[in-house]
Formats: C-alpha cells, structure tokens, sequence
C-alpha cells in the first residue's frame, strides 16, 4: 500500500509546532514521519526524552515514525549494531540507515528483538542493499528509502533513480523517495538549503506534480515531504491523489460545452489496448454521449499535451477523448478542449495501454 509522509526536525522546531504539523499531517491521511538524528548533538537522555514524547504523539495520530542514523551516530550515542534497545525505548518503528556498516552487520540488525524496521539508502550505486541482502537479512523488517538532496543541481537524475530503484523492485522490497515542499521559509536538518527533493528535476515543481511523477514511475511506494513546514494546501493536494491514476492537471482552452465539461471531468478514462504513437484514446464517452451535442471549435493542428474531444464532424468517433502524444495536422474533426503545462508533459511517457487517467483544472 502506498503512504505519504512528512519530515519533523525537533532540533529546529518546538515541539508545539511539530506536534501541530504532524495532527495537520495526521487528518490527511499520512502515515510516516522521518527524521533525523544525524543533525542532533545533545546528551543522549535528553535526545531519548525529547524524540519518545514526539513519536508517542506521532502513534496516537496512527503514524510510524523512522529515524535517520549513520555508524558516527551509534558511536556518539553510544550504541552497537547488536543493541538497538536504544531506538526501542524512544519508541521508534525503525533506523534508517543514510550510510552502512559491512553488510553483515545490516542484515543482523534485521533480526533484532523488538522487530525494528532497517530502511537502507536506495539512491547509492554501489551494490550495497543486494550485499545486505547476501547475508539473508530478515526482509519482513526491510525497507527502502531516496535521499534527499539540500544543494541545488545535487538531486539524482532521473536514470540513476529508475536504476538503483529497478534493481532494488527485482527484491520486492519497497521504496520510498522525497518531495520538496514549494512553502517559503521551510528548512531540512542542515544549514544548506535550496529545497529538499530526491530527483533534481522535480526541485522547483508544484508538490503534488513531483509526487505525482514518482507514484507514475511505478518505482516509488511512499513518498515523503522532506522540509517543514508544508502548508496545508500542499497537504490537501498530496492526499487527493490516487497512486494508480495517473492524474494530469490541464489548462482549458475556450469554454467546454456541457458534453465536453462531463466527458472531460466525470467520464471515467482509460488508454484504449491498442496504443497508437499519436495519441492515447478514451473510446467510452462516444458511446454514452453518442446523441449530444458537439459542434465543431477551436480545430487548430495538434501539440504534444494537447487534449481532444472528437466533434460532430466525425460521426462514428464524436465524444472520444484523446491525448496528443505527438504533433500533427487537425482536419477539422478534433477539438481540442485543453492542453497539459509544460511541466506536465513528464507524465506522458506513463500513459501507455490500458492507464486509467483522468483531469484537474
């Protein structure tokens, strides 16, 4: 099941505004909270009596909470790889671990008594999670997370994610990556700061685009917000969408009849079987609105983006919706009702055979 999630950094809020974000984040739906030891320098009871009391509020909101870490961590608190106790008795669901130990370490962690999740660094190309995996971890308490990347132009490219993130699906282990909140003023665990994402391209796009994206890749379960505080706006946005839908939010061009306004927002849709290189087809709405009225209008040639209601011109075809993969001549019969922002077109390449879609304005 795919979850949001948000990012708490105790050490740079009150634990009256982090415990207000994550009831914001809560009445949403969101199920997970990262955060963060790797930023916090303070004695180790006072870290123990700070994050308990957060992630005890996080477990009466119904959120599971996984704490970053590193072996320089272990090492200030004083904790083994072999006594996780620690982590146990603040309360935690699970360690994620930004940089390893040996492999063999990691997989003897998974066996730990208090059934700790271990979620591993997913954005490093080095075959460290299949050598975890060699050992024979306990892969029920496994997971997988993106980093993100604070340092503008630093954020993966979108090759490096699909790799990392293909090999680790060949083990069934689930992923989980990072959005950036568009909030001015927001903040992550460091001093550097230009936004917090995992993919750089996704640095300056609205949030629910960039979750959008990552849940249309197939390749993500969870995403998460990594800087705080989103607004409740961009919260709202982020429930709304449906992980198997791929939703594109349109432009419209000219004012739809009131044919046009159904078939566009409350026609169910689906790329026809046959998908041809021109444009995916919604071949339903011709048939439940085969008696309404759709005049020619607006019949200008065709863009990659655009969106096309087939007119009465064309009688056998009038209601089908299609979206424009490619650019080519209009003969008249096509009107084209909306088009995709420019930002929007990197949700194209997921509309293949048989992808239910469907429209915000």
């Amino acid at each position: 099941m795919r979850r949001l999630g948000i990012s708490i950094y105790p050490e740079h809020a009150t634990l009256e505004e982090n415990k207000k974000y994550i009831e914001q984040a809560a009445r949403y739906g969101f199920k997970r909270i990262f955060t963060c030891l790797l930023s916090v320098d303070k004695p180790k009871e006072e870290v123990k009596a700070e994050f308990k009391e957060l992630i005890d509020y996080a477990h009466e909101k119904g959120m599971e909470v996984i704490l970053d870490v590193a072996p320089y961590v272990f090492e200030r608190l004083g904790i083994t790889y072999d006594d996780l106790s620690f982590f146990a008795d603040i309360h935690a669901d699970g360690i994620r671990l930004d940089e390893g130990f040996d492999g063999h370490k990691e997989a003897q962690m998974t066996y730990n008594p208090d059934h700790l999740k271990i979620e591993f660094n997913a954005s490093v190309d080095n075959k460290y999670i299949e050598n975890v995996l060699s050992y024979k971890p306990n892969t029920d308490y496994v997971l997988t997370c993106h980093n993100f990347y604070p340092q503008r132009y630093s954020g993966l490219g979108y090759k490096m994610f699909e790799e990392t993130s293909k090999r680790i699906r060949q083990h069934n282990l689930p992923i989980a990556a990072f959005v950036s909140s568009q909030q001015p003023d927001t903040f992550g665990p460091w001093n550097v700061y230009e936004g917090l994402c995992t993919l750089e391209m996704h640095r300056d796009l609205p949030i629910d685009l960039q979750a959008r994206h990552l849940f249309a890749t197939g390749l993500v379960d969870d995403v998460i917000i990594a800087n705080c505080f989103a607004s409740e706006e961009e919260m709202k946005a982020l429930s709304e969408i449906e992980p198997g839908k791929l939703i594109f939010r349109i432009e419209l061009e000219g004012e739809p009849n009131e044919a046009e306004e159904k078939i566009l927002f409350e026609h169910p849709h689906f790329a026809r079987g046959d998908m041809n290189d021109y444009a995916a087809r919604s071949t339903m709405p011709r048939i439940t609105y085969k008696d309404a009225s759709i005049p020619a209008r607006n019949t200008r040639d065709l863009k990659r983006g655009d969106i096309v209601i087939v007119n009465e011109n064309y009688d056998r075809y009038k209601g089908e919706l299609h979206v424009v993969l490619k650019d080519m001549p209009n003969d008249g019969k096509k009107n084209v009702v909306a088009h995709l922002p420019e930002e929007e077109l990197i949700l194209l390449d997921y509309l293949d055979a048989w992808k239910t879609f469907a429209f915000k304005k």
